[in-house]
């Protein structure tokens, strides 16, 4: 689908309109099927649409407050979770199975790097993980 900017060359009117594809306003076009809504020529023109990008009034979305609001509040867990649990890196899988299985072995909490596929496999031995999305740094 594509989205154009039509003037009409008899009132001046601007309206825009949807099209299955460039070729299809073509072909409306030929077959004098496309006419003005205001005073009914069929002398419509279609003009370029101004792409439609963020600008400065985006900032003020309330959908980039969310996006920071989740980011801080993820930021959050990642510091508790660093401050409370121990990082074994890849080796997650094997540590998760080793406390798991091993009785005697103090149980304590860790996190680090696992693959999806040794995520489904702990899951279906029964032993419990949780994910999060990890933000290094000062991503945005």
């Amino acid at each position: 689908m594509i989205k154009y900017l039509l003037n009409c060359k008899i009132c001046r009117l601007e309206f825009e309109s949807w099209f299955a594809s460039s070729k299809e306003f073509d072909k409306l076009k030929k077959k004098n099927l496309l006419n003005c809504k205001q005073c009914n020529s069929q002398k419509i023109e279609k003009s370029l649409m101004r792409p439609n990008l963020a600008n400065s009034n985006f900032k003020n979305d309330k959908t980039l407050n969310n996006i920071k609001n989740v980011k801080k509040k993820l930021r959050e867990y990642q510091k508790f979770i660093k401050e409370n649990f121990e990082y074994v890196g890849e080796d997650f899988a094997y540590e998760a199975r080793s406390i798991h299985y091993n009785k005697d072995k103090n149980k304590k909490n860790i996190y680090g790097k696992a693959s999806i596929e040794d995520v489904k496999e702990l899951k279906e031995e029964g032993i419990e993980t949780s994910t999060i999305p990890w933000i290094e740094g000062k991503e945005n």
